[in-house]
């Protein structure tokens, strides 16, 4: 029983060893690694970011889910722009794909703030403000208008209230003559 166990996990290892053995192998010399760089590789939403990618010779993708897909030329960097709706704290992937067909990734942090927009002032203007009188209030923004039904339900509420005061002021009148 024990021999059947040892067979079996050497078997295994012996399957696995054969597995890895061709794809070591495969691996040529003459071929760059690629390396996908996004800098910075932490930013903010609506942030740009620099993508570019080394060891491949033609033109190349670069893909996320935070910016879409951007084309990288040859020997060339591009940029992106991250969502506005990316999601704080999170890590995304940038999948880097060369005209060849090799991938390589890297990854995209967000961070916790957006970044500062450039703020242009606008010229500035001189209001005069009255301070006599009282404060205008509104009904808010909640009151659109009313329409039909509201008005008849309304009517309809007045109605039933006048109706029960008539009716206790009648019975209250009737049960003090007797």
């Amino acid at each position: 029983m024990r021999a059947i166990r040892v067979t079996s996990a050497a078997a295994l290892g012996l399957a696995a060893l054969s597995l890895t053995a061709p794809a070591a192998s495969a691996v040529d010399d003459k071929v760059p690694a690629l390396v996908g760089t996004a800098t910075p590789s932490t930013i903010a939403p609506g942030g740009q970011v620099t993508l570019s990618l080394s060891g491949c010779d033609g033109e190349a993708d670069a893909f996320s889910a935070v910016f879409g897909l951007v084309k990288i030329p040859p020997g060339g960097m591009a940029t992106a722009t991250v969502d506005w709706d990316a999601k704080r704290g999170a890590m995304y992937r940038v999948t880097y794909t060369c005209n060849d067909g090799r991938q390589t990734t890297s990854q995209l942090t967000i961070t916790g703030a957006p970044p500062t927009r450039t703020f242009t002032p606008r010229p500035t203007a001189t209001v005069t403000r009255s301070p006599a009188g009282p404060a205008r209030g509104g009904v808010g923004g909640s009151q659109g208008g009313m329409n039909a039904g509201e008005i008849a339900a309304g009517a309809a509420l007045v109605v039933a209230a006048t109706g029960g005061v008539v009716f206790v002021l009648r019975r209250r009148s009737s049960s003090r003559q007797h």
